[in-house]
């Protein structure tokens, strides 16, 4: 959102590692800015000697602006000169008339062709008043557009904890109780300092802080405004937070995860399989804040583990992915051509399918459901990325399908890619420039070649050697410390994220990972056929051979050849005997068979009797809905007591209509001498655990009793019970699945009742009706 920046740098230092981070944001983000080089009062240094040190560094374009101020045209020849050599348009000027308008710099600078620079003492109020002048005279407003536009770049809250966007308006203006993203504008606040005025209208230009939003993000544009670019800052360490015992998670979670929204730099994640709160920082410094912020803001005394590496896994070849999900009464399968891109270009999503293999809807649902999972490789876990997915084929079910399929049956081809691939780890890295004296750059040297680092031959750039190259993150993160110590605080390292690249050392991270893909059930590559009226698991490495899609892919030589039209397979997919009681003794152990002997039948006993339809239930974890909807989140944080009955009688609508049987299951594991209970409430069943006994525990239980005889449907998010799912053929929910199915059931609802009239009580309507 800046217009201007003006950029301080250390006269007696000169350029140190920070000036030189903040230059490369300044130039990523084109943002026009002005030089101030401070304590001149204590510098050596001549203006021109810091004047040349910013060209060696940053590019031409730096000029000496200290004597704009107060001389005429004759004595300012010299700096209209040195302007005039930037640019084409400027040197024609100048020759014309041996002078610049003002316009002329105004555009150099705003096009960074130029940085004025100027020389004082902040302390001593040196040289400051005449940097105001040139500044309020060369920095130009922009032309704001009259149609509403603006920028988020912060999100705070304020001492009584409500949240604050912060916004610059780019355009038109913003007035309160406005609508932006379906959210309504409460206050608009200007703030100085600590103090703010509050305002019933922003004009364009200004900067002020609203509440009322709460979904917006940093960098987020509104109205006509794009969002920003991503930021070229990544955190590459990840770190475990323990909490104190006795903290509730959940709510810690929650907390931390405001932090996270004020901070881009920060990201709190929950690790499912570590089952604890993970937080991803840029390095080691953040630590003691995080800790002192989470101290001041929750009062918690959290404990952070030692740092680990953020890896991120990617492909080197093409390779065809394909999944298919089958239970009894459920039908969809996937096939994905995945392809390598190159370093820093994250996921790429397309579909390359006709709609006369599979319908519209079909394939956006397919491209919605591979946008919203974080994908993870199958070397270490860790998230895929530079990888181009393109859905090429798939197939549904006229009856049967649901959009759940789809999701699993996504999900399960781009895992079963990934295990067919030739996979490749990739670590973060840093561009670094190292300073170190003469006497020093052996040693410098030796350190680089010991972390793997590539760099060019040493410089001499005066105040000692430097040296120029790109090394990974694991060797560098605690290099700045070391260096310190063996140069006497002479050295310094200025480092700034590279990227993802190739790990330098794939075989000992993966061995140190321990990760183990095929037993990983929240991501998993198998595939789900229906044979016999039940669900059977096939094993990845198998289940080509029995997907009901040809997707006319061919490889030749690491390259994908001209693809065939898709076809559906024509020959029976149902499961050869043997080869099913294989799988199955593979997967669950001995099947065992009751002995059968001859039986009669008596053909009369149920003559006229229809096949009975199996009752469905929806099995729901009732606080993990209740932290997942946003309305019932709100009203949990004032009573969760409210939230609980508000669920409950938004769940009996549900099912009355649907006409199914649910069973709501809360956590009471934590209740001292909780014998549990359960009981009907609202016309649906409520179960509340006993101590020890979790909510996962009590429903993984249920849908082992019930799952064979009945259709389920369970809404939770536990890796255990997906597995139980998976084996008996139930369909798992997420939290927002069953939001949007329970929403679009209360809108027909809704409709029913005002369609039949159960709607009008008004007097209008009674008096219409009289």
């Amino acid at each position: 959102v800046l217009d201007y920046a003006i950029l301080i740098i250390s006269g007696p230092d000169g350029i140190q590692a920070h000036t030189q981070t903040l230059w490369n944001l300044l130039r990523r983000y084109r943002v026009p800015a002005f030089i101030w080089a401070n304590k001149m009062d204590m510098c050596r240094r001549s203006r021109d000697d810091i004047i040349q040190e910013l060209i060696k560094e940053f590019g031409d374009g730096f000029c000496d602006f200290s004597d704009f101020c107060g001389n005429s045209d004759a004595a300012l020849s010299d700096i209209y000169e040195k302007i005039a050599a930037l640019d084409e348009a400027a040197m024609e000027e100048y020759f014309a008339g041996d002078r610049l308008g003002d316009d002329t710099v105004r555009r150099l600078i705003k096009t960074r062709r130029l940085f004025p620079c100027f020389f004082g003492s902040a302390l001593k109020q040196e040289g400051v008043t005449e940097f105001l002048n040139v500044l309020q005279r060369f920095a130009e407003a922009p032309d704001y557009p009259a149609e509403f536009a603006s920028r988020v770049f912060k999100i705070t809250r304020d001492e009584r904890g409500e949240r604050l966007t912060w916004m610059k308006i780019l355009g038109g203006s913003l007035r309160v109780r406005e609508q932006i993203n379906e959210e309504k504008i409460s206050h608009i606040r200007f703030y100085s300092g600590a103090k703010f005025s509050p305002a019933e209208e922003a004009p364009a230009g200004s900067v002020c802080a609203v509440t009322g939003l709460d979904k917006t993000y940093a960098g987020q544009g509104l109205g006509k405004e794009e969002d920003a670019k991503a930021p070229v800052l990544e955190p590459v360490l990840t770190y475990g937070i323990r909490l104190p015992e006795g903290t509730d998670a959940h709510d810690a979670y929650s907390k931390l995860c405001q932090l996270a929204e004020e901070d881009p730099m920060l990201r709190i994640v929950w690790d499912s399989h570590l089952r604890e709160i993970q937080a991803q920082l840029m390095g080691e410094v953040q630590i003691d804040v995080l800790k002192q912020i989470i101290k001041e803001r929750f009062d918690i005394d959290a404990q952070i583990d030692a740092g680990k590496i953020m890896y991120k896994e990617t492909i080197a070849a093409p390779v065809e992915g394909a999944g298919h999900f089958e239970p009894l009464r459920h039908y969809a399968e996937v096939h994905l051509l995945m392809e390598p891109l190159p370093p820093g270009t994250g996921i790429i999503l397309e579909s390359a399918c006709s709609t006369d293999v599979l319908d519209l809807n079909w394939q956006r649902l397919i491209l919605t459901n591979l946008a919203e999972k974080e994908h993870l490789g199958v070397l270490t876990g860790s998230p895929l990325t530079d990888v181009k997915i393109t859905l090429i084929a798939g197939r549904a079910h006229l009856k049967h399908t649901e959009g759940g399929d789809f999701r699993q049956a996504t999900y399960r081809a781009v895992r079963q890619g990934l295990m067919k691939a030739q996979n490749v780890l990739l670590e973060p890295y840093y561009d670094f420039v190292l300073t170190v004296p003469q006497d020093q750059i052996g040693r410098a040297v030796s350190d680089l070649k010991s972390m793997s680092a590539s760099f060019d031959a040493p410089q001499d750039s005066g105040n000692g050697f430097r040296v120029t190259g790109r090394g990974p993150v694991s060797g560098m993160s605690r290099y700045q410390t070391e260096l310190q110590s063996y140069t006497k605080g002479r050295g310094r390292i200025s480092c700034s994220f590279a990227g993802y690249y190739p790990c330098h050392n794939t075989a000992k991270v993966v061995e140190e990972t321990g990760y183990e893909a095929d037993r990983d059930v929240e991501n998993t590559a198998d595939s789900v056929f229906c044979s016999h009226g039940a669900g059977v698991n096939v094993k990845w490495d198998k289940a080509d051979g029995f997907m009901h899609v040809d997707s006319g892919l061919s490889f030749s030589g690491g390259t994908v050849s001209e693809a065939a039209a898709p076809k559906v397979r024509s020959r029976s997919t149902d499961f050869d005997e043997k080869e099913l009681e294989a799988i199955m003794l593979r997967e669950f152990g001995p099947i065992k068979r009751p002995q059968y002997s001859a039986v009669t039948y008596d053909y009369n006993k149920d003559k006229g009797k229809t096949a009975e339809i199996k009752k469905e239930y929806y099995i729901v974890d009732g606080y993990n809905v209740i932290f997942a909807w946003d309305e019932l989140k709100r009203l949990a944080k004032d009573s969760i007591d409210s939230a609980r009955d508000r669920l409950i009688s938004t769940l009996s609508s549900f099912a009355g209509y649907k006409g199914c049987e649910l069973v709501l299951v809360f956590d009471g594991y934590k209740v001292k001498g909780n014998p549990g209970t359960r009981e009907e409430d609202q016309g649906i069943r409520v179960a509340y655990t006993r101590e020890n006994e979790t909510a996962d525990q009590y429903i993984e239980k249920l849908v082992h009793d019930i799952g064979k005889n009945y259709s389920v449907k369970v809404a939770t998010s536990d890796g255990l019970i997906q597995l139980a799912a998976l084996r008996l053929g139930v369909i798992r929910m997420s939290s927002r699945e069953l939001k949007s199915e329970v929403d679009r059931t209360l809108a027909e609802i809704r409709e029913i009742l005002d369609r039949q009239g159960y709607y009008r009580n008004t007097l209008g309507d009674v008096i219409k009706d009289i």
